[in-house]
């Protein structure tokens, strides 16, 4: 029994919404080595790294839409596209902590989010369920996250456009991470109720 709807239209894997989420997947490491060039000495590739996480903002919204729309949603499609996001994610919090730009409280506190749905899923694995379906709430958080980083990013300068992108860039991550956590508050609500009635029905 899976946790999510039923709605997978194909079982093929190479698709085009599958092929975008696989380049934003291999665009990952690229994106870390670009952000982390000037801590190794390196010239300042900040402007590149700007563009890979355009990429994969406008790439996360493409897969999905054409998913549903060409009737391609898959299976694979299901963990490619959360596992995308969420490496995304990862690599942005180690990058940006690691120039200081990012605050330790901050990265821990999405870290604990992440560790908290690891453990969701495993307990949903035990049972033979599949993961989660990302909500509304959780596409929200991350698309706020999505968009505070690069301006966060952006504001590691100076000048009035810093300024401008370090303003935004706070407010987007403050509401990502409330969002974030709110939709992972779901997760777990939606998880233990269906446990529970699982075990009832034992």
């Amino acid at each position: 029994m899976e946790i999510q709807e039923t709605d997978i239209q194909t079982d093929r894997v190479l698709t085009i919404p599958n092929i975008l989420s696989m380049a934003r997947l291999l665009g990952v490491p690229v994106f870390l080595w670009l952000v982390l060039s000037p801590v190794f000495d390196g010239p300042d590739l900040d402007v590149w790294a700007l563009a890979v996480l355009a990429f994969s903002g406008v790439s996360d919204y493409l897969d999905g839409k054409l998913a549903r729309r060409w009737n391609q949603v898959s299976a694979l499609g299901r963990v490619l596209d959360p596992a995308a996001d969420r490496l995304y994610i990862l690599s942005t919090l180690v990058g940006l902590t690691w120039r200081d730009i990012l605050p330790l409280w901050l990265t821990g506190l999405l870290l604990a989010r992440e560790l908290m749905l690891l453990v969701v899923v495993w307990r949903l694995d035990r049972h033979g369920y599949a993961p989660p379906q990302v909500n509304f709430l959780g596409k929200a958080a991350t698309l706020n996250l999505m968009y505070a980083f690069p301006l966060l990013l952006l504001s590691d300068g100076g000048g009035w456009l810093a300024t401008l992108a370090a303003i935004f860039g706070w407010a987007f991550a403050g509401w990502g991470t409330a969002l974030y956590w709110w939709a992972g508050m779901l997760y777990v609500v939606q998880v233990r109720r269906l446990l529970k009635a699982d075990a009832t029905a034992d």
